[in-house]
């Protein structure tokens, strides 16, 4: 159901966990452990599935924590369950003990952080669109305003699309390119004329080191092509009409 970072796991009062599709409830496309919120899987399906995940944390359901993903940079902290709707963001921070925070994704790029020293933790939800524009940047802001300090910092990147599985067009290199031009690093030519394939893992890997974080764990799995995994870009070649996420979460323990 869930695998760990091992660099993150030798961290006392820690519990993360990188979620699969196992173990869960739901049934066809969605098979099984789906946390998606807002897919069209039975409501009751998802709220069971993110129970068991809540479960797996150590938390109530109402302490495991996600937020309404948007692609952008933005932040919030968490200091309790939400009071009304979930906020806007595609990442959470906290130092409070009994909560989990997590992102969903399937294929982007999931990552969790931790300032052991200062007890402070994040996740974020990096796919090419919020890692390009600053979320991992606006992360580590965020936990340091909580008392972190970037250079203590340790970051296990989870599951997503791998090099390999990603092929994209020339305008999405183009927007990469503009940028910054040393972002060419991270294509490699595909075997169709005018795409290329882009290393989303690199590209976080390097935004996380620009910002100071230096200890970082790359889980090195493909959810494109490991069937364990939900992967958007998988049922969109199979022609499903919806596709499963995963919920990727850390706490602090007591």
């Amino acid at each position: 159901m869930t695998f760990g970072s091992s660099l993150l796991s030798a961290i006392p009062g820690l519990r993360h966990a990188f979620s699969t599709r196992e173990g869960g409830v739901s049934g066809g496309i969605y098979e099984s452990l789906n946390g998606g919120l807002g897919s069209n899987d039975d409501p009751a399906h998802v709220a069971e599935n993110r129970r068991r995940m809540a479960a797996q944390m150590g938390v109530a359901p109402e302490h495991f924590l996600s937020v309404h993903q948007i692609h952008s940079p933005d932040v919030v902290v968490a200091t309790g369950p939400w009071q009304g709707d979930k906020p806007r963001a595609d990442a959470l921070v906290t130092r409070t003990v009994g909560i989990a925070i997590g992102v969903t994704a399937a294929d982007c790029g999931p990552i969790l952080l931790v300032d052991p020293a200062a007890r402070v933790i994040g996740a974020a939800h990096a796919g090419w669109k919020g890692a390009l524009t600053g979320v991992l940047e606006s992360t580590v802001e965020a936990m340091e305003k909580l008392g972190a300090d970037r250079s203590g910092m340790l970051a296990a990147i989870g599951p997503l699309i791998r090099q390999h599985s990603y092929e994209v067009g020339g305008e999405f290199v183009e927007r990469f390119l503009d940028a910054d031009a040393e972002n060419a690093v991270f294509f490699i030519p595909s075997v169709r004329d005018g795409h290329a394939m882009f290393d989303l893992a690199g590209f976080i890997r390097m935004r996380l080191e620009n910002a100071g974080v230096l200890m970082i764990d790359d889980i090195g799995v493909d959810t494109y092509s490991d069937e364990r995994f939900y992967s958007y870009r998988r049922s969109v070649h199979r022609g499903e009409t919806d596709y499963g996420r995963h919920i990727h979460a850390i706490a602090l323990e007591p």
